[in-house]
């Protein structure tokens, strides 16, 4: 291979090399890029996950809260029923007695009535 040839087939290489070099001048600043977005995406990830955290202890903590204020509901529940029948009960047995009582009224009306 003669000389001339020879640096023209190293100076094409050179400028082909050089294109390779600018490529990968190119790919390390994609490659620095998506690092940097990388980060940029696990600081969110974070922020989102204490967020997400968060959230989820506020809904054990409502659960929580509705469970005691449905187990409150359950109890004056209770109550109230047990106020209810013991009223019921006190208004029966008052109910008999003036039943009672408005039947010896009645007898002793009708044998008053008889006698005149």
């Amino acid at each position: 291979m003669d000389q001339e040839t020879r640096e023209f087939l190293e100076r094409k290489f050179d400028a082909i090399n050089g294109k390779f070099d600018a490529i990968d001048g190119k790919f390390d600043a994609i490659d620095g890029k998506f690092q940097e977005t990388k980060r940029y995406f696990g600081i969110v990830a974070e922020g989102l996950e204490r967020k997400i955290q968060q959230v989820a202890e506020g809904v054990v903590n409502l659960d929580e809260k509705l469970e005691r204020f449905r187990q409150g509901v359950v109890d004056e529940f209770k109550e109230v029923k047990s106020m209810i029948k013991l009223s019921y009960a006190e208004l029966d047995r008052r109910m008999i007695t003036v039943e009672g009582e408005v039947a010896v009224l009645k007898a002793r009306l009708d044998r008053l009535e008889a006698r005149r």
